[in-house]
């Protein structure tokens, strides 16, 4: 069985510093904490960008700042987002990947998020993924729902997207599929041979659904976006989730990645 690749999504577009004060907000907060997570264990970043209100922002230079000091300081692969949250535009979207990151998010489908809806049309899907493809960026399929497999799938029959595909399985977010061992099976089930699939418990989802992706051969993503408690009653930091995953993957006899390794898994260029 392959290394476990450890992502780390450390700020997203929800939670704020009341919700928890470790959750990084600007550009030096998210470099830092990056930093704190490659020594845990984390092979992959992944970007989102925030305003001084702390709202999600679509700023290029939120990205650049981030993008560029890493690649300085640092081996993590680094993953930016074009979810819609920030701006919902194309020309907004595709801003963020003139960074040139090794990988960036791409969901290919809409879904009902828990007070709005997260549309993502056909010709945006493919505008995206066609951009990904003349920058030499691996996207991430974002999956919510099993339709959206399929849909990924369509992008390599029109020449936008090259195999073998990297999946991201979003698990147990009210309105897309839910976190449950079965969901699991079935999303690594539907997807080509030789892919590589990561899955992201959201809330206490993100613990056990982790545990089973290291039993099954895939990878696991953690972070304040997705989850900002270690358990009931108790904050988490984004640096104590990876560690606890890259602890618990060893002890299940599966070693963790390095970030050159997951390149090689990922099927990136080694850095």
């Amino acid at each position: 069985m392959e290394k476990l690749v450890i992502t780390v999504a450390p700020t997203g577009s929800v939670p704020k510093k009341k919700d928890n004060p470790h959750v990084p907000v600007t550009p030096k907060e998210v470099v830092e904490c990056a930093l704190r997570c490659e020594d845990e264990g984390a092979s992959i970043l992944h970007i989102h960008a925030r305003d001084a209100q702390e709202n999600p922002s679509d700023d290029p230079s939120f990205f650049w700042e981030v993008v560029e000091t890493l690649r300085g300081r640092s081996n993590l692969i680094l993953q930016v987002s074009t979810g819609g949250r920030a701006g919902t535009s194309l020309d907004s979207r595709t801003k963020r990947l003139q960074v040139r990151p090794e990988m960036a998010s791409l969901t290919t489908g809409s879904v009902n998020f828990p007070n709005s809806v997260y549309i993502n049309e056909p010709q945006l899907i493919e505008a995206l993924a066609k951009e990904m493809l003349e920058l030499g960026i691996k996207p991430e399929m974002e999956i919510f729902d099993v339709s959206m497999i399929a849909n990924a799938l369509s992008l390599v029959d029109k020449g936008l997207a090259k195999p073998p595909l990297h999946f991201n399985f979003v698990m147990g977010l009210r309105g897309a599929i839910p976190a449950t061992i079965e969901n699991l099976v079935h999303l690594k089930n539907s997807i080509p041979a030789g892919s590589t699939w990561t899955v992201s418990g959201i809330a206490s989802a993100q613990l056990r659904m982790g545990v089973h992706a290291i039993l099954m051969g895939g990878h696991v993503r953690v972070g304040l976006e997705d989850n900002i408690l270690m358990r009931k009653g108790e904050l988490a930091t984004n640096e104590a989730l990876v560690r606890r995953i890259a602890f618990l993957s060893r002890e299940l006899g599966r070693e963790v990645a390095t970030p050159d390794e997951a390149r090689r898994i990922l099927g990136l260029k080694e850095g």
